[in-house]
């Protein structure tokens, strides 16, 4: 009798560098421009960058409840986030600002509804705190393409998947639209399409993938702050970021998803005393709040930062630093290193790659 071998399970997973990101959009903008385009996508941004502390998108998410009940191991209904609450999509006062003859007197904005807007970027570098303490810092968020993905356990139809990479895909035309994988994910990062009335969110640019180009947030990223890799590869800056130094965290871990996109939390500055010396207690980030979102482990994770830090300004040498400075930007791509401009449609690759 033949032995029988099994797939080899692997879980690709983001690493994103709180210390180098600069709210730039690109990889926003890099995703919406490659995959949202159709009808009933105005208002998907299935890749975000938003302001901490922040209320997001949709507005107040982290207030909306969902994830595994830690006793059943069944979904937690949480709240349906409506289209108002994800925001965006409107239409401008192009012809008015651009054919109306206002010469200057009006200014592009968006139309009706006018009360109670939000968008994707509404609350944009406000932030949190009092001048001159005050602070924020960006925060990329994504599909966590988790290992324990309530959105499939609670989809009714079972329209979706994890891939062998790790990813989680969703079957459009098994999807029925009916939304409780919106109210199940704790990340309220599964968007409704109004229009062909099926749930959608980021699919990890997995046709990229599948022709060894890096995901697009990774690979337009200015500021070399995010890394693809398999967590399952030691020699990858991914596994050596999240298991052996372990100073990259999932975000609400507590959520029982098991979220496979982590973040290298951000350093804070020093508080400023009333006389305006510095105050080299007390970081302006309040610690219990980076907590909040990154769990106990943050502070060790900040620890560990700051220790390589001070030894290479002793003269000393750091791995972990350099790995995180990334003096080449291919070393974010992990496996996934091919030139999309190398690619033909139909031949070796996918379109649009």
């Amino acid at each position: 009798m033949a032995a029988t071998t099994e797939a080899k399970v692997r879980q690709l997973a983001w690493v994103y560098d709180l210390n180098k990101c600069i709210g730039c959009q690109t990889c926003s903008v890099a995703c919406k421009v490659l995959w949202t385009r159709e009808e009933g996508e105005k208002h998907h941004w299935w890749m975000s960058v938003n302001t901490m502390p922040g209320l997001g998108t949709p507005k107040a998410w982290e207030t909306m409840g969902g994830g595994v009940d830690t006793t059943t191991g069944k979904p937690l209904p949480g709240h349906q986030p409506t289209r108002e609450e994800f925001g965006g999509g409107f239409e401008f006062n192009y012809d008015e600002v651009f054919y109306g003859g206002t010469s200057g007197k009006a200014h592009l904005e968006p139309q009706a509804p006018r009360e109670n807007r939000w968008a994707m970027n509404w609350d944009e570098d406000q932030g949190a705190g009092e001048w001159p303490n005050s602070y924020y810092f960006y925060l990329p968020r994504q599909c966590n393409h988790c290992s324990n993905p309530v959105c499939m356990t609670a989809c009714p139809t079972g329209a979706l998947h994890k891939t062998d990479d790790g990813l989680v895909l969703r079957d459009e035309e098994t999807c029925m639209g009916d939304r409780f994988c919106m109210e199940a994910c704790p990340y309220k990062k599964v968007y409704f399409n109004y229009e062909r009335h099926v749930g959608q969110q980021c699919i990890g640019c997995f046709p990229r993938i599948e022709a060894g180009v890096a995901p697009a947030c990774v690979r337009q990223c200015p500021g070399r702050a995010v890394f693809i890799g398999y967590l399952e590869d030691e020699d990858s800056p991914v596994h050596k970021l999240v298991r052996e130094w372990k100073i990259a965290l999932p975000l609400h871990a507590e959520a029982g998803t098991g979220p496979n996109v982590y973040y290298v939390p951000p350093l804070s500055p020093y508080r400023l005393n009333e006389d305006m010396s510095i105050d080299t207690e007390t970081p302006r980030i309040p610690p219990e709040y980076l907590e909040s979102l990154f769990g106990p482990s943050v502070h060790q994770a900040l620890a560990t930062l700051k220790s390589e830090m001070d030894s290479v300004r002793e003269g000393g040498s750091s791995e972990m630093l350099k790995t995180l400075i990334a003096y080449k930007w291919q070393e974010l791509l992990g496996p996934f290193t091919v030139d999309p401009a190398t690619l033909t449609p139909g031949g070796n690759g996918h379109q649009g790659a």
